[in-house]
């Protein structure tokens, strides 16, 4: 997969390795590593941990352990690293939505500030998609349609999640109405789109990629700012002529605040030598079209940063609540 230039600077930690060990790092880890993920078994986030934890022991003799801490959208897990002491044995493994948890959860107990970014693993745009029983060919002809109709055309949405803001902001930029319909998870509005409850959904590529081989779904447009390898048939929204931000789901890793300098840099190292093997990059690739970033810390703080002021906006000037 093409790297992007913009997290070229991560190559200058790949050359380090041996200046990174140097520093600091000789006693570490000291035991098994905790690898937090804030979402149940299932989905996209769970198995891009369990690759990469089984990848950078195979390179490094590194025990880890996954440890699923669901719940409030991702909030609980990150609050138990974002407390966890700083001394390089917790991380975590986490997806988009974990930068939104500030605006959409009340009484949050911990801080941005709270939580180190340490790498940008990786990202893969969404997708719209409707039953085959629907009439749309292109979100181009849904838009066609919302506008002759507004509110009748239903979309499954996950609550508090960049889909949902996507598609808000979709809606306000080109004068069309959708009926949503919020979901506590991703798996519940991908199956009421398969059963032809709900007429639209969109959500992360992965989750529709084995629908859309199946026949059972219909691929109407991606969020990227070009075609997906695995569906050059399928226009983005862009192409399609919607105003539009170029959107991806992505999947991060963070640490405690105050993580030693040197434990950081060699785990980006050891991260990026992982995740840019070739047999877990065909994985991700294969499973849910991710393109590796691998970025640096800080590319990934700077990305972060952007991310959460153009959201952040999009929820405000729609007075968005999480349900």
């Amino acid at each position: 997969m093409r790297r992007r230039t913009l997290l070229a600077g991560s190559a200058a930690a790949l050359a380090a390795p041996s200046m990174v060990r140097a520093q600091g790092t000789s006693d570490w880890p000291k035991g098994p590593l905790r690898i937090v993920v804030p979402f149940p078994p299932g989905g996209t986030t769970d198995p891009v941990a369990r690759i990469l934890a089984a990848k950078m022991s195979e390179n490094t003799g590194w025990q880890a352990v996954i440890d699923n801490k669901p719940g409030a959208a991702g909030a609980l897990g990150a609050a138990i690293v974002a407390k966890a002491a700083p001394d390089g044995q917790t991380w975590m493994v986490t997806f988009d939505s974990h930068i939104l948890s500030p605006a959409f959860t009340p009484n949050l107990t911990y801080k941005d500030s709270d939580l180190l970014n340490v790498m940008l693993v990786g990202r893969a745009p969404l997708a719209v998609a409707c039953h085959p029983d629907r009439p749309y060919k292109t979100m181009a002809d849904v838009v066609a349609d919302a506008k002759q109709r507004p509110g009748k055309i239903s979309v499954g949405l996950l609550s508090a999640s960049g889909a949902l803001l996507l598609t808000v902001y979709l809606q306000k930029a080109n004068g069309f109405a959708l009926n949503q319909i919020y979901y506590k998870g991703g798996g519940p509005t991908v199956q009421d789109a398969l059963a032809g409850v709900t007429d639209l959904t969109v959500t992360t590529l992965g989750a529709l990629k084995p629908h859309f081989r199946a026949g059972k779904l219909r691929p109407l447009g991606t969020t990227g700012d070009k075609r997906v390898p695995s569906l050059p048939d399928t226009p983005t929204l862009a192409e399609q002529g919607l105003k539009t931000y170029p959107t991806y789901s992505w999947w991060g890793v963070y640490a405690p605040a105050g993580t030693p300098a040197p434990i950081v840099e060699r785990m980006t190292v050891e991260l990026a030598r992982a995740v840019r093997a070739p047999d877990v990059a065909e994985k991700f690739g294969e499973q849910i079209d991710m393109e590796i970033l691998a970025s640096t810390p800080a590319e990934f703080a700077s990305f972060q940063k952007a991310e959460q002021e153009r959201w952040f906006k999009v929820i405000q000037d729609n007075s968005i609540k999480a349900d």
